[in-house]
């Protein structure tokens, strides 16, 4: 499958312009099956065998440094690792940063001095610019951990420059997020899809979508590309200028929710809240307040409290010398109009997903 990719002198952002996919197309039916099993609420599956938790971490600790603190998204994460590392009983420490590679940097150097027995590095931070920083970690004997950084299928390619990794399933988000818009535009989508390449999660997810893309000969695509340090001062302008200068367009696919608070005034602006939809991923509370509010139409939620259990469980297992986790087990689940108010009102963290996964985790840690 062949894509042209060419840079639109009218945004200042960069622009990737993805022609139509030639491929079979396929009923709705299929893009609606793919969709169906993640309206159901979550259920929760061990990711490994339980262990005595709070025992092999004694005297242990993990330091996270997150892509950005300004995130909304790795924020409430971080403030979830943070629980969940308390109800265990050892020392968590969060870097704070506003995404600049210097400053991850210096948390990776605050983190060696601290003497901290594991470094994550959580939803972004890249270990590749990271390299010296990590060198020095393993001299120490410190492994450094990416979280929620990359897809399943990218695991091998992380081993590269770090130790492990805690993946999820970025690939299938995507390709959800890719069959959503296809139903709502009832095959005819022509979409936007905003990312913010450098993460591997990033190219999981388009390789997600790219693959959904196979089954639909009428849909079309226009990729624009933000990083994450330009999102408040580029995504409006540019995306109300794609709006205007197209209006062919009718909908819209955030691969990272943060991004909505951006988007949603261009479409505002545009005055092309009718004609233009929007669906997402991630499931940050005041996104889900979106979905209410009727200006996004769906969000792929993952529960940021059971990110952050997933995420201490698999790196609690390699302190603790167990084996490793693959697949740590953070299921999706679709918000729309029907059941974003199960999330509360306002939205609040980790809500609407119900609570399987609490006592799970309590009794995969052996907790009581």
């Amino acid at each position: 499958m062949a894509y042209r990719y060419l840079m639109q002198s009218a945004l200042a952002a960069l622009v990737l312009f993805c022609g139509a996919v030639s491929a079979r197309a396929d009923g709705l039916d299929y893009f609606e099956k793919q969709i169906a099993p993640f309206r159901q609420k979550p259920q929760f599956t061990a990711p490994g065998p339980a262990f005595d938790a709070h025992r092999c971490m004694a005297g242990k600790s993990i330091f996270s440094i997150p892509v950005s603190s300004a995130n909304p998204f790795t924020a409430n994460i971080e403030r979830a690792m943070a629980a969940a590392a308390a109800e265990v009983g050892f020392k968590f420490t969060t870097w704070e940063n506003q995404g600049q590679s210097t400053q991850w940097v210096q948390g990776m150097n605050a983190a060696l001095n601290q003497k901290a027995s594991l470094i994550d590095l959580l939803a972004g931070t890249d270990p590749r610019v990271l390299v010296p920083q990590v060198r020095a970690a393993r001299a120490a004997g410190t492994p450094v951990v990416p979280s929620h950084y990359n897809g399943l299928e990218q695991s091998a390619q992380v081993a590269k420059t770090a130790d492990a990794d805690v993946p999820i399933d970025y690939f299938k988000a995507g390709g959800l997020l890719l069959d959503w818009a296809v139903v709502q535009t009832k095959g005819h989508m022509d979409a936007l899809v905003l990312i913010a390449t450098g993460p591997l999660s990033t190219d999981s997810m388009m390789a997600g979508i790219n693959s959904e893309m196979k089954h639909c000969d009428d849909c079309k695509t226009k990729v624009m590309n933000f990083p994450v340090t330009d999102w408040a001062t580029r995504i409006t302008p540019n995306v109300q200028s794609a709006l205007l200068s197209d209006p062919r367009i009718n909908y819209i696919i955030i691969i990272y929710d943060s991004m909505a608070q951006f988007v949603t005034p261009a479409v505002t602006l545009t005055k092309s809240a009718d004609r233009v939809k929007i669906d997402a991923f991630n499931g940050t509370p005041f996104v889900l307040g979106l979905v209410q509010q009727g200006k996004v139409q769906m969000d792929i939620g993952e529960n940021l409290d059971w990110i952050g259990h997933a995420v201490i469980d698999a790196e609690m297992r390699l302190l603790c010398h167990l084996p490793p986790v693959h697949d740590p087990k953070i299921p999706f689940y679709i918000f729309d109009s029907h059941n974003a108010a199960d999330a509360g009102t306002p939205p609040q963290l980790s809500a609407g997903y119900g609570d399987a996964y609490k006592a799970g985790y309590a009794k995969l840690w052996e907790l009581h």
